[in-house]
């Protein structure tokens, strides 16, 4: 099952910009305050290499401060911009702009990285009391008439192609804010805001809390049949952990299949871990995420119908390639139909085994994945127990990961060991360019915890940008489960596709070449971000890059041939379903923030029934990859109407690939023209006309079809 993973995108919208009024403070507050700064390591710029986190000077208590500092600071630099007496020119007004918030900005990064990767209740408490502070932050600013006007005054006369950029990016950001809005449609609009930035935040608390009470405490290890003595030991470390010394713990991922359901034997266990999965965030306790959602949805209506846009999609993908809820779910349709009628088939093929083992039941969503690896054995004689033993994650990451991006692209990597890191899990590498001078620093936290959000992602602690002087700083972080003290790491191949994917957002991160952080690196729209990252996962079959990292973990021998062969044969195995659960998730999203008026809302579950029957997602047996109480892309993180934007890059990652296979494959000049048209324009380019000028045409479907096995 193909695992496809989010970015994390900390945009500068978000950090540079926030905005709420601030009480006056007396002096003698002020002089506390002031006191309490001096020691406060977001006041200043951090001194280690490319102003990467000092994160062992970093404390909780330093995040308050900072923020209340910044958005103060901030409020001035934006009040002077505003009220600047002098003619609006690029440098006292947009540059100017894109200048302010330092502080809050350098506070804000670190602080939604570890909230996400390493939270605590005292941030978490931050979180919540400071999001609509935030927001009213950013309502102050993009919803400034003054500003606005003086943004729009701009001449362009004698300005390069990137200065016109930012200005247009701008003007589009106030735009889609509401700055064209009356001061009475204003009020509104920032009420509708702060709700929401409070509910956003609510809802990731209550699922990060469902996730941790979900887990399946096992008693006896007889249900844990078909684990291996590893993923065994790690389920009672988990649970030792937990409290339950003597015990297992089988935790759950942000994903509603469960990876260890494809080898669990006892198929009573195999359906409690399922439906932990599924029921997670809708108990009726107070981590039931349903309220949050439905009225976050409904907000988010009203944001539209005030901006006069029909529905939240429509004004949401108006910067986005696909421009158009119309086109978006057009290129969902065309991807349903063949990834149904594929996934029935597969289904059949597993009924059939079932009844050919005198099972005696109809496969259900808990079956699925362990019958289907008994098909994939059979069709294929390929059995993923046989491949883990080559995936040892650090072997993966550097004989792999890396080795492609240096044989494509001629980057290397030197492990840091001198520099401070959030958690001790986490290891850092200083990244150097092809021409061997040093080009970043990198950070990687690979294994799961409980106060860790799921999935994967990428982000950076800080941006490139030749006006700021700064060099990209950028983490991976992934769930992955953690070995038992002595045992090696081994993962399956979809996380080995999942290293591949977060690094190719890494790769886009890297390679930002742009003078302002706006438009720089991954600063880009949702349908497009997800490309540089899928076109990626294609290298982790490349044959000179699987067989350097490919190497079992006791022998040190290279996977044997005709393993690899099983692999490669076996690449459309199960695509109806991993395509159908993900295009199913996509239309959920879209459908929920597609909603025209009230009335056509429901309870959350009626809804998702509802929309799953009117779009053909009627096999029970492939439920969505994200249920909509614990679907975190679209209410806690930022693909609101955007799920649809793995598939939509996915197009284009397709086609690219193509175009790299009939043009030589895997060389060096092939990666320098990616790096060129592709990873390293930012959002300073028309990015359409960027992958014209790669490929020397538009993307077409079929690519992505052939990819997936749905037509010869």
């Amino acid at each position: 099952m193909k695992n496809i993973t989010s970015v994390m995108l900390i945009s500068t919208l978000s950090l540079n910009i926030a905005c709420t009024s601030m009480k006056n403070t007396e002096p003698q507050q002020e002089t506390i305050v002031d006191a309490t700064l001096a020691n406060n390591p977001f006041m200043t710029k951090s001194t280690l290499q490319y102003q990467a986190p000092e994160f062992d000077k970093i404390k909780d208590e330093h995040f308050k401060p900072a923020f209340d500092y910044g958005l103060k600071q901030n409020i001035s630099e934006i009040e002077k911009i505003a009220d600047n007496a002098e003619a609006p020119t690029f440098e006292n007004t947009v540059l100017a702009l894109e200048k302010s918030g330092e502080v809050l900005k350098r506070a804000q990064i670190v602080f939604y990285n570890l909230t996400g990767s390493n939270t605590n209740p005292t941030l978490q408490k931050v979180e919540e009391e400071y999001a609509p502070i935030f927001a009213a932050h950013n309502d102050k600013i993009y919803l400034n008439s003054k500003l606005f006007n003086r943004i729009k005054a701009v001449k362009t006369d004698g300005l390069d192609s990137e200065d016109k950029r930012l200005i247009e990016v701008y003007k589009q950001r106030f735009e889609l804010a509401g700055a064209n809005l009356t001061d009475a449609q204003k009020e509104q609009m920032k009420a509708i805001n702060a709700e929401l930035a409070t509910l956003g935040t609510q809802f990731t608390s209550k699922l990060l809390e469902a996730r941790k009470k979900g887990a399946v405490l096992i008693n006896d290890v007889k249900e844990l049949d078909g684990l291996s003595a590893d993923e065994i030991a790690a389920a009672a470390t988990d649970a030792k952990n937990a409290g339950y010394e003597g015990k297992y713990l089988l935790t759950l991922l942000n994903t509603t299949q469960q990876p260890i359901l494809q080898n669990l034997k006892n198929r009573a266990t195999r359906e409690k871990l399922f439906k932990a999965s599924w029921f997670r965030a809708e108990k009726g306790d107070e981590n039931d995420t349903r309220a949050t959602l439905e009225k976050m949805a409904k907000l988010r209506m009203d944001k539209a119908h005030l901006m006069g846009k029909s529905s939240y999609a429509e004004l949401n993908l108006m910067d986005q390639m696909a421009q158009k809820p119309e086109k978006a779910l057009d290129l969902l349709a065309h991807l349903a139909t063949p990834a149904v009628a594929q996934a029935k088939k597969e289904a059949s093929d597993i009924q059939k085994l079932i009844d050919e083992q005198k099972g005696g039941f109809s496969v259900e969503p808990w079956d699925w994945n362990f019958y289907s690896e008994q098909v994939r054995k059979a069709k294929f004689d390929l059995d993923e127990n046989q491949i883990k033993p080559y995936f040892e994650v650090r072997t993966v990451l550097e004989k792999g990961v890396f080795f492609a991006a240096e044989k494509f692209y001629g980057i290397t990597f030197k492990v840091r060991k001198d520099l401070p890191v959030y958690h001790p899990d986490v290891v850092a590498y200083e990244v150097f360019d092809r021409d061997g001078k040093s080009l970043a620093i990198y950070y990687l936290d690979f294994y799961t915890r409980s106060n860790k959000n799921g999935g994967a992602w990428m982000s950076n602690f800080v941006e490139q940008s030749f006006t700021t002087h700064t060099k990209p700083v950028i983490v991976n972080v992934f769930n992955f489960q953690k070995p038992a003290p002595g045992k090696p790491s081994l993962i399956s191949y979809d996380d080995v596709s999942t290293m591949f994917h977060e690094f190719g957002h890494t790769l886009h991160g890297l390679f930002a070449n742009q003078k302002y952080t706006t438009i720089s690196g991954t600063n880009v729209p949702r349908d497009f971000v997800e490309f540089p990252s899928q076109i990626n996962e294609f290298f982790a079959l490349e044959p000179d890059v699987l067989k350097n990292y490919a190497i079992h973990y006791e022998t040190k021998e290279p996977m044997p041939q005709s393993l690899v062969e099983k692999i490669k044969n076996a690449a459309t195995f199960n695509q109806g379903y991993a395509t159908t659960e993900l295009v199913s998730a996509a239309t959920l999203d879209m459908a929920w923030h597609s909603v025209t008026s009230e009335n056509q809302f429901k309870p959350t579950l009626d809804f998702e029934k509802e929309v799953l029957q009117k779009y053909g997602f009627t096999l029970p047996q492939v439920p969505p990859r994200y249920h909509s109480p614990y679907f975190a892309h679209i209410w806690g993180g930022g693909y609101s109407a955007g799920y649809y934007a793995y598939m939509w890059s996915d197009v284009l990652n397709s086609a690219a690939w193509d175009w790299i296979k009939n043009n030589g494959g895997m060389t060096r000049e092939n990666g320098d023209r990616f790096r060129k048209y592709i990873l390293s324009v930012g959002n300073s380019v028309d990015l359409n006309q960027a992958f014209r000028d790669f490929t020397g045409k538009d993307p077409e479907i079929t690519p992505l079809l052939k990819d997936k096995g749905f037509v010869k």
